[in-house]
C-alpha cells in the first residue's frame, strides 16, 4: 500500500494504522526530515514504513516511486493519495501563488500518482493477471458544502471527489476499485 502525505495528521495515522493491520506500507514525504519524523513515529507504534521521498507533483519523481515500490514488494495493491496543503484566505485577498500551490498539490497531487498506479493496474490486467486494486483518494467536505476562505482548497476537493466518479468507471474493468473519503 503506498501512502501520500504522510509526515502528519491523516496520512500519517493512515500509514501507521495500516502497518498495524499488517499491510506492507510505503510512506511517503517530501521533506527529508519529515522522514526522521515519520520513522520516530512509525517506531514509538512498533511498525515498520517503507519510507520514501517523494515530491507528489513531478510526475517522474512518482513514476521512479511507483516502480521502486513494484521491484522491491512485487507489487502495487493500493493507492491512497493523502497529499495535501492548506492556503487559507477569502477570495479578495488570495495570490495566484496560493490558488496555484492548493490546485497543484491536491489535484495534481491526486492525478498523478493515480496515473502510474492505473498504468501499473492496467498493464497487470493486459498480461492475465487478476487485479484487486484499490485507489483512495481525500476529499473533505469543504469540496462539497463549501467553507468561508477556502475557495481554492474547496475547488481542489471538489475535482478530487469528480475525479472519484470519473476514474471509477474507467478503472473498474481493469479490478480497480476507487473510492474518496471526505
Amino acid at each position: 500500500m503506498l501512502i501520500t502525505g504522510t509526515s502528519s495528521g491523516i496520512g500519517l495515522a493512515s500509514a501507521i494504522a495500516a502497518a498495524q493491520a499488517g499491510f506492507t506500507t510505503v510512506a511517503t514525504v517530501r521533506d527529508p526530515q519529515r522522514a526522521t519524523a515519520l520513522r520516530e513515529a512509525a517506531g514509538a507504534a512498533g511498525v515498520d514504513l517503507d519510507i520514501r521521498r517523494l515530491d507528489i507533483t513531478d510526475g517522474a519523481s512518482i513514476a521512479a516511486c511507483v516502480r521502486g515500490v513494484t521491484a522491491a514488494h512485487g507489487r502495487l495493491d493500493a493507492l491512497v493519495n493523502n497529499a495535501g496543503i492548506l492556503r487559507d484566505r477569502m477570495l479578495v485577498n488570495m495570490t495566484p501563488e496560493e490558488w496555484d500551490a492548493v490546485i497543484r498539490v491536491h489535484l495534481r497531487g491526486t492525478y498523478a500518482p493515480s496515473h502510474w498506479a492505473a498504468r501499473h493496474w492496467r498493464e497487470r490486467s493486459k498480461a492475465g493477471e487478476d487485479v484487486d486494486g484499490r485507489l483512495i483518494n481525500t476529499s473533505s467536505s469543504s469540496g462539497i458544502y463549501g467553507n468561508p476562505g477556502q475557495s481554492n482548497y474547496g475547488a481542489a476537493k471538489a475535482g478530487i471527489a469528480a475525479f472519484t466518479v470519473i476514474t471509477a468507471k474507467e478503472l473498474a474493468r481493469y479490478g480497480i476499485t476507487v473510492n474518496a473519503i471526505a
